[in-house]
């Protein structure tokens, strides 16, 4: 395999010129040119699947072939169909109502592609989170830079190999390079820009945008809680979780980051975990369908936040034995439960399979807690009760919600993605990333008759009436 280039300042510079020069050449393409690249994208995608889901593997040490297509493949082959079918009623322009004050005039609002857009992608879904928002900027008319992580470089090299069969370097181009590249690389002047990953690091892409004025969508994660009420059976509760903390080895900005439940319940929680992992990874750490942790830094990472938590009188049980491969960094699922609240493992977003349980002694109790915390990207309610369901959609603030259910609300191609807080800000997917990606322009039509010149200077009768017709 190939070298990674080394990319500079300079580099950088000279990509994002050409697309500024290629953009301000043809600054509106039309909803054919738009689906043809859509429809490329999805050419390469499909051909090159396997491709993908071997480069995961490498990349991660062990990753299924079916995780990598059910959560990066298939969501972005779903939005170019979805975006496709719909682009067309997304393009035109709406009409709106001028009013008696402005008449006789149109009113229309046009949604015009704002240029170069800055991709910033992390490193637990590289493929559906540098291709879904590139499906959604292109769907919007623009051009587009895309920043791969330094942790997947296998990934890497067949996305920028898929990409380079797709599009020419000033409509489509991928850098890659670690922290020095990522700084120059948000410092550019994008005419927006997106960033998923940490909140540390989009505090510094924010800071660097700011310096010119380049808006910014950042979807970044937090603590989604995930609360398990008095009438939900606990073995159901887990049915409906465990998929969403265990695909990918809980490595999701939106997985269920720690369990609130009735107090008491913290080991029966754990027996029916270990069941019902027992069932879906029967050969446990040795099973081909549970994901590695990504690295040996982030391996690390995790165990020091569960020595930490044992130390200070946490509880841990694992849900399966053997449970730690430390040669591959293979890390099972972790239940914790009387950790105290200053272990790191409460304070930081554990993006692993660490499993914390709080429990609560009412639901009053155990929402205050949630909100008590920084705004998370998820939350999660097991609970068939409709007030308790009415209750926490409208007392909880979250980026998205799901009942009886985790992770699939980002699977929904109709509706929108993004965080609120320390969790993110703005939102993509669906109509609202094509929104994200355009910018909506108010126009304004008259003909040869105005009635404007009716309110100029020099004031008198005319103006008193108007303002006595329409200040009331």
């Amino acid at each position: 395999m190939t070298q990674a280039p080394h990319f500079t300042t300079h580099t950088l510079e000279s990509l994002f010129q050409a697309q500024r020069s290629a953009f301000d050449t043809a600054p509106f393409p039309d909803l054919h040119q738009r689906r043809s690249a859509l429809t490329r994208l999805k050419t390469q995608l499909l051909a090159n699947r396997d491709a993908l889901c071997q480069a995961l593997s490498q990349d991660y040490g062990q990753r299924s072939s079916q995780d990598s297509l059910i959560a990066d493949v298939l969501p972005c082959i779903q939005q170019i169909n979805y975006t496709h079918r719909r682009l067309g009623r997304w393009m035109k322009q709406s009409r709106r109502h001028s009013g008696l004050l402005l008449a006789p005039a149109s009113l229309s609002v046009h949604y015009q592609p704002l240029g170069v857009v800055g991709i910033m992608v992390p490193w637990n879904f590289p493929v559906m989170l540098s291709i879904g928002p590139l499906i959604t900027a292109l769907a919007a008319g623009n051009r587009a830079m895309i920043k791969l992580s330094e942790f997947t470089p296998q990934t890497n090299a067949v996305l920028l190999a898929l990409l380079a069969d797709c599009f020419a370097p000033d409509e489509v181009a991928v850098v890659e390079g670690g922290p020095d590249v990522a700084a120059a690389f948000s410092a550019l002047p994008f005419d927006h820009l997106l960033f998923t990953g940490s909140t540390a690091v989009g505090r510094k892409v924010m800071e660097a945008a700011s310096r010119n004025l380049t808006p910014v969508t950042l979807e970044l994660g937090g603590k989604s809680p995930c609360l398990i009420a008095p009438d939900m059976p606990l073995a159901l509760a887990i049915e409906r979780l465990i998929y969403g903390k265990c695909l990918n080895a809980g490595q999701i900005c939106v997985a269920p980051d720690y369990i609130l439940l009735p107090r008491g319940q913290e080991e029966a929680f754990v027996a029916a975990f270990q069941q019902a992992f027992a069932r879906r990874y029967p050969k446990g750490l040795a099973s081909p369908d549970y994901s590695s942790v990504v690295s040996e830094a982030h391996y690390q990472r995790l165990c020091r936040w569960l020595t930490e938590a044992q130390a200070l009188g946490a509880k841990v049980a694992s849900a399966a034995e053997p449970a730690r491969d430390e040669a591959n960094h293979r890390l099972l699922p972790q239940l914790v439960w009387n950790v105290p609240e200053q272990c790191e493992l409460m304070q930081q977003e554990i993006f692993g399979p660490l499993l914390p349980l709080v429990p609560y002694d009412s639901i009053d109790e155990a929402i205050a807690y949630i909100r008590a915390r920084p705004r998370p990207l998820a939350c999660y309610l097991m609970s068939f009760e409709p007030t308790l369901q009415q209750r926490v959609i409208r007392e909880v603030h979250a980026g998205g919600m799901a009942i009886n259910e985790t992770l699939f609300q980002v699977a929904a191609d109709d509706v929108p993605f993004g965080g609120i807080g320390a969790s993110g800000m703005g939102h993509y997917h669906g109509h609202e990333g094509f929104l994200t990606f355009s910018k909506a322009k108010t126009v304004l039509l008259r003909g040869r008759f105005t009635t404007g010149s009716l309110i100029h200077p020099p004031y008198g009768w005319v103006q008193r009436l108007m303002l006595w017709l329409f200040l009331r």
